[in-house]
């Protein structure tokens, strides 16, 4: 599936590169010099946008499990504090969060006494690990509580404590569950990495921009982002295929 739509997109670019002088599909011609160059310069955003995504999706793996356990808590102020936490940052819509964070954190840090500059790289960074944390907090929330009880007792007959329980007995089997939509997530991260473009980040869709600026020729320009960013999301999904397959998640419970 993956090899046919990938041949298909090539076919409609190239197509679309031999069509009329109506269209301007000549600055994005890999066969003409100009368009080779334009083309090289898009594709070299690729970089920072897979970099951004990876950063801010392992922050946030790791953060939305720190706020998913207090909402399994007995303890009702744990649970309070995920609640308020999850309603509240995915509340935010992400461009308004990432001024905030770019614009604003610094001044916080500055008002405690703090000189911590945030670099458009960081910002963003900052901005979807938090966005994103919120919902990964949740299906981490619902992949361990589809974890049967009795596995929790269980382990708790042969002397593990909560913590080990966690390791060795909830997580390995909830991880196998929760493997695809956590992959979405991560399509959803590379996705929302676009927004960096606002502050300055020089990722796939600031440097589109950039060059509709020098060409003037947006519709070639932003199909041949939306061409990118498809065969990304394509190749993404391919390795979470196989990565289910290995760990056998895509395997009926």
């Amino acid at each position: 599936m993956f090899g046919k739509t990938a041949l298909l997109s090539i076919l409609l670019f190239l197509t679309g590169c031999s069509s009329s002088t109506t269209w301007g599909w000549y600055v994005i011609n890999p066969m003409t010099n100009t368009g080779w160059i334009n083309i090289k310069f898009l594709v070299q955003g690729m970089g920072s946008t897979i970099l951004i995504s990876l950063i801010a999706a392992g922050i946030s793996i790791l953060l939305g499990l720190a706020v998913a356990l207090p909402g399994l808590s007995s303890r009702r102020g744990w649970r309070i504090f995920n609640r308020v936490y999850v309603e509240f940052v995915r509340s935010i819509p992400l461009l308004p969060m990432l001024f905030w964070v770019f614009y604003g954190l610094p001044l916080v840090f500055k008002s405690m006494g703090l000189n911590i500059p945030i670099d458009p790289f960081w910002g963003a960074i900052i901005t979807l690990a938090l966005s994103d944390s919120a919902f990964t907090a949740e299906i981490y929330r619902a992949g361990i509580q589809s974890i049967a009880k009795g596995q929790t007792e269980a382990a708790q007959t042969v002397g593990l404590n909560y913590i080990q329980t966690m390791r060795y007995v909830i997580l390995p089997q909830a991880i196998r569950r929760i493997l695809p939509p956590l992959a979405n997530q991560f399509i959803y991260v590379v996705k929302m990495s676009a927004f960096a473009s606002v502050i300055g980040m020089q990722e796939l869709t600031r440097r589109a921009n950039e060059l509709v600026v020098t060409e003037y020729r947006p519709l070639e320009i932003y199909s041949l982002l939306i061409v990118e960013y498809l065969v990304l999301v394509l190749i993404i999904s391919a390795g979470v295929r196989w990565l289910e397959r290995r760990m056998g998640s895509d395997e009926q419970s």
